[in-house]
C-alpha cells in the first residue's frame, strides 16, 4: 500500500467514525423533531438549550428526568412561555 491509498484509507476511516454531537428526540406535546447539543448537562433544576424543528433553538427549565424503555422522558419547561413539555429523546 502506498503513501497515496495509506491517506485515503485514514480519511475513510476517520470520516467514518464521527461521534454523536447531540441528543435526538421529539416533542410530545408537538411532534416536532428536537436536538439537545452535546456537551450540555441535562439535569433537574438546569437550564438547557434545545433546536426544535419547528420554532428553531429554545430555552427549556428542566424539571424531571425518567428513563422509559428505550427513550428518555425530560418534563421541561419553557423558559419564554412558561409552556410545560415533554421531550422524549433516544436513550441509546
Amino acid at each position: 500500500m502506498n503513501a497515496r491509498e495509506t491517506c485515503f484509507a485514514a480519511c475513510f476511516i476517520f470520516l467514518g467514525c464521527n461521534p454523536a454531537f447531540s441528543w435526538d428526540g421529539t416533542n410530545s406535546n408537538t411532534g416536532s423533531s428536537v436536538e439537545i447539543e452535546r456537551g450540555q448537562l441535562v439535569r433537574p433544576g438546569r437550564t438547557v438549550e434545545v433546536y426544535d424543528s419547528t420554532e428553531g433553538y429554545k430555552e427549556y427549565d428542566v424539571d424531571s428526568i425518567r428513563r422509559s424503555g428505550r427513550t428518555v422522558e425530560i418534563e421541561a419547561t419553557d423558559s419564554a412561555t412558561g409552556e410545560s413539555s415533554t421531550l422524549e429523546m433516544d436513550g441509546d
